[in-house]
Parts: C-alpha cells; sequence; structure tokens
C-alpha cells in the first residue's frame, strides 16, 4: 500500500537568506545573492570570476565554537539548516531508531581538504589536524545532522553532482515508503567559494563572468546567459508518513507525492541536447504521484543560466507536456540563488513547497530578453497560482548525466 509523504519542517541557509523564510522572502521580493568576493586569494590567485553567492550568514555567527572548528563549512550550512528545520516540525518526540536521514553534497568537504594539503606542503604532515579525514569525507553533513538530532535508524549520503539532493528526496521518499523510518531529515548541502572551483569552472566556460555586474549575472533563459553563478548554503525538509505527523498533530505544508532518478549516458558535463532520459525522469515522478502532465500546475526549473542546459531542459519538458507546457508557469530561482551544487535540489524543493503553501509562483529575476527557443511562460513577478488543487515539480540535473525530480501536492 502507499503510503502519503508529506513535509512538516524546512529550514535553510542561503546567499539570500540566514533562514528558510528570510529566503523565500528575499526571493519574492527579487533579491539577487550574487556579490563580488572580498577575499585577498580572488586578486592573489588572478581569478577570472570575482563574484559568487555565498551565504548571507556565516556559520560562525550561528554555531558554537567547538562545532564551527571541528566541521568543514559544507557541514556546518547542513547542521544549521537542519536544526532550523527539525525546529519548525516541532522537534517530534520520535524514537531514533525510527529517523533516517537521507543527505546529500555534490563534492562535500572541499575547504578542509584543500587547506589540509596547503598545510602538509608548506610545513609538514605533523602539522596536519587529526579531524582532516572526519571533515572532508562526504557523508560528514549526514553524520553531524545524525548525531545532533539524533537519527539511528541510517545516514546515507548522495553524491549525484547538482542532482544530489533532489535524489536524496527521491531516496527518502522510497525510504518512508518502505518503513525504514517514521521520519526521514532530507537536503544537501554544498561549500566550494574557494579559488580552486572557481578558476576551474572558469576555465571550463561553465561560470558569467559578468564581474561587472554579479547581481544580474545568473539570467536563465535570456538570450545573454553566459554561464551559472556559484553559490553555497544548505537546505533541508523534514518528511513523514502522513499518518505520523496527523497523529502527532504536525503542521503539514505539503505532499511529496514522488520522486524520480534517472542517467543520460551521453557525457560526463554535457547534457542530452534532446533530453531523452530527463524526461524520463519527470514522467517516472509523474506516474509515482499517480498523476498526469496535464495536472502540473507549477515548474521549479533547473534551469542554470547556461546557453545548453536551459534549452535542453526545455526539451525534455516539452517532450512530457507538450500544448500543455505553455499553460504552466515556470520559476527559475537560481536567477537570485546562484547554484548551489549539491544543495540546490533541496532549495529549489523548498522555494516549491513554499510555492504550494502560499499559493505563489516565485519571480525568475533579471530575465529581460527571453530566447524566443525557449517559449515558457516564465514568472518573472510574483503570481497567485489560485486556490485550486495545485501540483509542481522541482527539477534538478547535474555532471555526468544524473537526473533527478521531486514531484509536491497542494494540501
Amino acid at each position: 500500500m502507499t503510503k502519503k509523504i508529506v513535509v512538516t519542517g524546512i529550514g535553510a541557509t542561503t546567499p539570500i537568506g540566514g533562514t528558510a523564510t528570510e529566503s523565500w522572502n528575499a526571493l519574492l521580493a527579487g533579491e539577487s545573492g550574487a556579490r563580488a568576493l572580498e577575499h585577498e586569494w580572488v586578486a592573489k590567485h588572478e581569478l577570472p570570476v570575482t563574484f559568487a553567492a555565498e551565504a548571507k550568514v556565516r556559520p560562525e555567527e550561528v554555531l558554537e565554537r567547538v562545532e564551527y572548528k571541528r566541521l568543514d563549512p559544507s557541514s556546518q550550512f547542513a547542521l544549521i539548516s537542519a536544526r532550523e528545520a527539525w525546529a519548525d516540525a516541532g522537534s517530534p518526540d520520535v524514537d531514533p531508531v525510527r529517523i533516517g536521514v537521507d543527505y546529500s553534497t555534490g563534492i562535500g568537504g572541499l575547504w578542509t581538504l584543500l587547506d589540509a594539503w596547503d598545510t602538509l606542503r608548506e610545513k609538514g604532515p605533523r602539522r596536519v589536524l587529526p579531524m582532516t579525514i572526519p571533515m572532508l569525507m562526504p557523508n560528514a553533513a549526514a553524520a553531524a545532522i545524525s548525531m545532533a538530532i539524533p537519527s539511528r535508524a541510517y545516514a546515507r549520503t548522495d553524491v549525484s553532482a547538482c542532482a544530489s539532493s533532489t535524489e536524496a528526496l527521491a531516496n527518502a521518499y522510497a525510504h518512508l515508503q518502505a518503513g525504514l523510518a517514521d521520519v526521514v531529515i532530507a537536503g544537501g548541502t554544498e561549500a566550494v567559494v574557494h579559488p580552486l572551483p572557481i578558476a576551474a569552472f572558469a576555465s571550463m566556460q561553465a561560470l558569467s563572468k559578468r564581474n561587472d555586474d554579479p547581481a544580474t549575472a545568473s539570467r536563465p533563459y535570456d538570450v545573454s546567459r553566459d554561464g551559472f553563478v556559484l553559490g553555497e548554503g544548505a537546505a533541508t525538509l523534514v518528511l513523514e508518513t502522513e499518518e505520523h505527523a496527523l497523529a502527532r498533530g504536525a503542521r503539514i505544508y505539503a505532499e511529496l507525492a514522488g520522486g524520480a532518478v534517472t542517467s543520460d549516458s551521453f557525457h560526463i558535463t554535457a547534457p542530452d541536447p534532446e533530453g531523452t532520459a530527463a524526461a524520463r525522469a519527470v514522467r517516472d515522478a509523474l506516474e509515482a504521484a499517480g498523476a498526469t502532465p496535464e495536472e502540473v500546475t507549477h515548474i521549479n526549473a533547473h534551469a542554470t543560466s547556461t546557453p545548453v542546459g536551459d534549452i535542453a531542459e526545455y526539451k525534455a519538458l516539452l517532450r512530457i507536456f507538450g500544448d500543455h507546457l505553455p499553460n504552466i508557469p515556470v520559476s527559475a530561482t537560481k536567477g537570485a540563488t546562484g547554484h548551489l551544487l549539491g544543495g540546490t535540489g533541496a532549495l529549489e524543493a523548498i522555494f516549491t513547497v513554499l510555492a504550494l503553501h502560499h499559493r505563489t509562483a516565485p519571480p525568475t529575476i533579471n530575465l529581460t530578453n527571453q530566447d524566443p527557443a525557449i517559449p515558457l511562460d516564465v514568472v518573472t513577478s510574483p503570481r497567485d497560482l489560485g486556490s485550486g488543487p495545485q501540483l509542481a515539480i522541482s527539477n534538478s540535473f547535474g555532471f555526468g548525466g544524473h537526473n533527478a525530480v521531486a514531484a509536491f501536492r497542494s494540501v
């Protein structure tokens, strides 16, 4: 028997806000999280891109000093957002053996790894900290959350590039359906605003180079889009079976109605230009939700602001929705937040949940001249979704050909 899975808590720390609510309000206000980087290493390394979307609230302002010192920034962000989501869910009194963690990252503890390498080269092996491995491992965020809540059903880590945290949601859905837990903490994190990833992404022509105007650099669907803006932060959702949520009197934001994961098997960085497997992920998520394409009333697109990525996603959507696609309001929220890589799917899932909860589609900023090859109904100012039943999807696609889609239903 299929169980209904619901969202009862949300938390986030992002380039546009220190909490999920602050981030949502900033998104509706059309704010941009992209800013010039004020670090000495920008000039030292002569980086070709001098801006990014750093987290608006720094972890040291929130965490205890011992936590801050013993966690990589990626785990710091994860712990901050998970605690917010857990408190938002009412800090449910649940046996820890019935609480699971499905968490993700695209890269993991990069700051720790590269700082340790610098220490080794400059000061020798005896100066490398004993906490280096526990801080850099990709599962560190899931472990930190599991110990903080606590949760003892399981703590799993998804690493699928930019599809990671939507894949974590799909896995959480499956784990709840399988009865592995009654409550699951799911989400994703990333903290790679660092000279090496900036140089590397710039080298592969993936980043926007609008150094003179960072706030408008991320411009999904615009004819002048020239790459994504690197972002950082984390987002977390508390998921549980509807039966469990109702029994404890929890507030329910929306239903996670289904999730799906596919693979392009096409290219390590470029998406399949025809969007074949991405379309199958959309179709499978809708089938899991027991829904038809005609029922979809909102889409939060992956839309990274890259020339090839935006159009490939459009072709995938066209395969599924056909003539119905022009009727669906589409939001591309990376225009405001930048691209949080492994954390982006969970953040956009929260924006999708809040869009259903508040019946408002958030805007896509910086779209001044829409690409005629992508004739979507792009939301450019907050739009009322109406009072009827709502079904929305949130898409995530990552290097390696990873595709993940989550479907949400209003309650």
